[in-house]
């Protein structure tokens, strides 16, 4: 426990702060010197042992602009102790990592420690044997300022934590960043919840849901870490910009090791190169093709008509079509994989074999039934009844061939949802065919009725509201044996096929037992702009509770007509850019062009999304199709009209209006020169 400094607290922390650094550069350095060379027994173990300490001492960074501890807890009583003991409390620094000194007492304790819980969940109603509660205000690197709660004194009211507020609202510039230091008590519920069970997370704009995904990752890499090292887990976002936006929230808090990925990423069997009309897209996400899918595979068995004849030596064994069949119908009936059942086959038809060996009184053991497998005879037989099925040639046969759709597609599809699918030209072979999104995830399905698909032990599942069933299915053969964090916001669903509720997505996920949390309490927009872009929620999602915003910020949103809206646009730009922060420029994705010739012609700098945003160039031009998920202080919006117009109906106009409305975090510009769509006027 440590002494109390009461003259000069905040060089005490500093103090502090000093010794954990130094602590923290001695356990880099032990890890740096250790010697290998005479533990290990050869030099495969010796490559894995030399990679875990590589991936320890990356861990034990001290990254010199991210606080090593964010805040401190002083217990009443020593934490596990009888509090009839009267023992005294100990004092905990709460950190993104585990430090201690050299003689392994503790001097930062991770976030996700049991003992560090209080400092997310502690309050004056439950101060969870909490005397004091501090939390400590950075500046860069430097430790400038602190405030105390005093949860166990009645005397003290509550109140709403500055340092926690300026944390919230400090500017966004360059990818997401954690935020283990705001994480809310409704958030850290959801963060600490259980590896054996799947949860959804409905969380509209700015209620954190995908920070409370990864920390949700980081927290059970750290309760379960030997078991996922084994299974493994996986980051899925939307797109590149997306992950690339997020992939610096892990390594910051010490976990080095996740995999993200998006579904294409995921369902990369073949190149894709097309694209379908909505009306075939739609077709090919519906879990209805699933069955398609099965028929067809299945359809490729041939149940046998002629005896087989296995020759062995001078002897000659004769197993009748009858038994032939009911092998193979029982193989059928069991609803393995195809791949597994063509392996299983061979085995089945030897043991009859066998069978017959021992009646005529042979003894013959397993080397002998291996052998018969084996045999020419049964291996023509197994090819004949139960050929190999290709993946990609499937599908491109089924969307080829309409004679060999409508056989396994009868009583599934309609005959115009059947032609709808059909290329009007088919390919030579599956090298030569344009392939769409939506088809590599039918192969991908067509692939695990063939061969089990690899399940890990967690799967995050950001953007869900955007999947397609068939998507969700390929998604959900990922985590079988495993469980999942489903994030999402129904009414930011701006695909054809959108998410329509999470009880019909969580089943196609696989995972219809999974709780459905919903975050209500908004952090990120201020309570002007979400209260302006939440007049679109009656027509895109009905019945969906609006987000409350705690961020109140007078002057936030602005709405400006003008009649030259590039004009406007540019001089809304230069005015948010004489702020501090990250600023995007979202428009419709038929208006960027013209606007990034204007920005060029001004002379002012930009990037594309997914680009690492700097000091020099903190303004983004952002197609409104890749502005989900992603967030800048000051954004300026350019012609909510055209983003309406630019969708293929006007609720996913509108779907797609409020995702772009409720990117701000500090301040929105609404830049037009038509009219606003009438929910907006």
């Amino acid at each position: 426990m440590q002494a109390h400094d009461k003259t000069d607290p905040l060089a005490r922390e500093r103090g502090h702060l000093a010794a954990s650094r130094a602590a923290l550069r001695a356990m880099r350095a032990d890890a740096e010197a250790l010697d290998i060379r005479d533990v290990t027994a050869n030099w495969v173990n010796a490559a894995v042992l030399e990679r875990q300490i590589g991936d320890r001492i990356k861990s034990l960074a001290d990254l010199a602009h991210t606080p090593l501890f964010f805040g401190r807890l002083d217990y009443l009583h020593a934490p596990g102790a009888d509090q009839a003991e009267g023992a005294d409390g100990e004092q905990f620094y709460i950190g993104r990592r585990h430090v201690h000194d050299a003689d392994g007492d503790p001097m930062v304790i991770d976030w996700r420690a049991p003992v560090s819980q209080p400092f997310y969940r502690a309050s004056k109603k439950d101060p969870m044997d909490i005397a004091l509660r501090r939390r400590f205000g950075y500046t860069g690197g430097d430790l400038t300022a602190y405030e105390d709660e005093h949860l166990s004194d009645p005397a003290e009211d509550e109140r709403a934590s500055k340092l926690l507020q300026q944390e919230i609202e400090r500017p966004r510039v360059g990818p997401m960043r954690d935020i283990v230091a705001t994480i809310q008590p409704e958030q850290d519920e959801i963060v600490r919840s259980g590896l054996s069970g799947s949860v959804c997370v409905q969380g509209g704009p700015g209620t954190g849901k995908t920070a409370v995904g990864l920390h949700r990752v980081a927290y059970l890499l750290y309760a379960h870490r030997d078991r996922l090292a084994r299974t493994g887990t996986l980051v899925i976002g939307p797109n590149a910009s997306f992950l690339h936006y997020i992939e610096q929230v892990l390594p910051a808090l010490g976990e080095l090791e996740v995999k993200q990925a998006t579904v294409d990423d995921l369902v990369a069997h073949v190149e894709v190169r097309g694209t379908d009309d909505s009306a075939a897209a739609l077709v090919k996400g519906d879990a209805r093709m699933a069955r398609v899918l099965r028929a067809a595979v299945r359809s490729h068995v041939t149940l046998p008509t002629e005896p087989l004849m296995v020759v062995r030596g001078s002897r000659r064994w004769r197993v009748p079509a009858y038994e032939l069949e009911e092998i193979v119908q029982e193989l059928l009936a069991r609803d393995i994989r195809y791949g597994a059942a063509r392996d299983a086959l061979p085995q089945r038809i030897a043991h009859a074999v066998l069978v017959r060996m021992e009646q005529s009184g042979e003894a013959p053991d397993d080397r002998v039934q291996d052998a018969v497998a084996r045999n020419p005879a049964v291996k023509a037989a197994v090819k004949a009844i139960w050929p190999p099925v290709d993946p990609a040639k499937l599908v491109l046969r089924l969307l080829s061939d309409a004679d060999f759709l409508a056989a396994h597609a009868e009583g599934v599809l309609s005959a115009d949802e059947q032609k709808a699918v059909l290329w009007a030209k088919p390919p030579r072979s599956v090298k030569s065919a344009k392939w769409s999104a939506a088809d590599a995830v039918l192969i991908d399905e067509a692939s695990d009725l063939v061969s089990r698909t690899h399940s890990l032990g967690h799967v995050v599942l950001d953007e869900a509201q955007d999947l397609s069933p068939m998507q969700y299915r390929a998604v959900g053969r990922r985590c079988t044996t495993g469980s999942a964090t489903v994030l999402g916001d129904l009414a930011q669903g701006t695909t054809p096929w959108a998410t329509r509720s999470w009880a019909e997505a969580l089943a196609h996920l696989g995972k219809p037992e999974a709780v459905v949390e919903e975050l209500t309490a908004g952090f990120r927009v201020p309570r002007e702009v979400i209260a302006y872009a939440s007049r679109l929620l009656p027509d895109i999602a009905p019945g969906l509770t609006e987000v409350a915003s705690v961020r109140e910020s007078p002057g936030s949103l602005a709405v400006r007509r003008a009649d030259d809206p590039d004009a406007a646009c540019l001089a809304a730009c230069a005015e948010s850019l004489r702020r501090e922060g990250s600023i995007g420029l979202i428009a419709a994705d038929a208006r960027v062009p013209a606007l990034a010739r204007a920005l060029a012609e001004a002379g002012i700098t930009y990037l594309a999304p997914g680009e690492e945003t700097t000091p020099d160039t903190r303004l983004t031009l952002v197609p409104a199709s890749l502005a989900k998920g992603l967030e800048y202080d000051y954004v300026v919006l350019d012609e909510p009209a055209a983003i309406v117009d630019g969708e293929p109906d006007e609720r996913t106009g509108l779907r797609r209006l409020y995702v772009a409305l409720t990117r701000a975090v500090s301040g929105l510009i609404v830049v037009h020169a038509a009219d606003l769509p009438a929910q907006l006027a």
